[in-house]
């Protein structure tokens, strides 16, 4: 399990320290403030130490080349040219003249601490980064991360043209596709399975290379189908093909999108399950609705459960962090709601 990250210089923030919860993440914030880069920064980072290890013993590493890898990687998953574009931009004012932040620097903290791993951009080479300190095993288990869209609908097909054109789709989506095509298991997770068919009102097939949705009222492809319970569809099929396993690691980017009140405390009760059954879960999210959902079920099914909140700063973002919502000063979406029913209580005595 990740058990820590710090950031310095990355993006947003000039300097943060996420320190995990083994169970449940929860990333709150306003747009801008770094919510999915911290996602995709630590999913890039664990899945592509997944993927060495099945291709690489790790006595037998090539720095130049594992320095490369991570490098790509990172630019793949954030879609950029460099990897300098990961650098903070801010400048500073020195002296009466302007200059950049020093490189950025990423360091990762686990329960093993084998795996332990720290990454600086050397700003000499645009396509590499310098690993400061080397990883002693690669991480067994995979990650996921699930980006604010569905994927269903644009499976067929999506595997084989990613991989012969460039294509504006961070690999994320890539990443993900591959996972949905595999083979399901013969015993996946089907207390979970139970709750996201009940909630779809059917099962997620796959055939011909397209998904469809098979319920009572017969077989329905996934354009067909709404897009709230298409992300339900992609989750379900995500746990039949196993690619949610003890140990592993779930990145999901704003879970409740484009779902209703009734589907988005489906998606808690899920969200929750999948903790308890030993996966890391990271989540980034605007709702307050879900945040609360999450502290009302964590009260009820006791889990360990880490907060964070991301805010604007004068020298990049600031972030609190608690084990609970009460722990956190600041709460954007919070705030919003609030003003809102001040401004709806202002318009009913108008």
């Amino acid at each position: 399990m990740l058990k820590q990250l710090k950031i310095e210089n990355f993006t947003v923030f000039a300097k943060a320290d996420f320190e995990f919860s083994p169970g449940l993440n929860v990333i709150v914030g306003e747009n801008g403030t770094g919510k999915s880069h911290v996602l995709k920064l630590a999913y890039a980072m664990i899945a592509e130490s997944n993927k060495q290890g099945k291709t690489t013993d790790i006595k037998e590493i090539r720095k130049p080349l594992l320095q490369r890898d991570y490098a790509q990687k990172l630019i793949n998953v954030f879609r950029m040219k460099r990897i300098d574009d990961l650098k903070r931009r801010q400048v500073e004012k020195i002296d009466g003249g302007f200059m950049l932040p020093p490189p950025w620097k990423v360091s990762f903290f686990f329960n093993e601490p084998d795996l332990n791993c720290v990454f600086v951009d050397p700003s000499v080479n645009h396509q590499s980064i310098q690993i400061n300190q080397l990883p002693k095993q690669w991480v067994k288990t995979k990650a996921i991360f699930m980006p604010t869209r569905e994927l269903l609908t644009i499976y067929p097909g999506f595997v084989s043209l990613y991989e012969g054109r460039y294509l504006e789709f961070d690999e994320t989506y890539y990443d993900i596709c591959l996972l949905l095509g595999e083979p399901p298991l013969k015993k996946p997770m089907t207390d979970l399975l139970d709750i996201l068919e009940n909630a779809m009102g059917g099962k997620v097939v796959l055939e011909g290379g397209r998904f469809y949705l098979v319920s009572d009222l017969g077989k329905t492809e996934m354009p067909l189908v709404a897009e709230g319970i298409r992300k339900l569809a992609m989750l379900a099929q995500l746990i039949a093909v196993g690619a949610l396993q003890n140990d592993g690691y779930l990145f999901w980017d704003e879970p409740e999108a484009n779902l209703n009140p009734r589907l988005v405390r489906v998606i808690a009760r899920v969200i929750l399950q999948l903790a308890k059954a030993g996966i890391q879960v990271f989540i980034a999210t605007h709702s307050y609705f879900l945040l609360k959902e999450l502290d009302i079920l964590a009260m009820e099914q006791p889990i360990p459960t880490r907060y964070f909140s991301l805010l604007k700063g004068e020298d990049g973002v600031v972030v609190e962090s608690g084990d609970s919502l009460d722990d956190l000063q600041t709460i954007v979406a919070l705030d919003e709601e609030l003003a809102q029913f001040d401004r709806e209580q202002d318009a009913h005595h108008a």
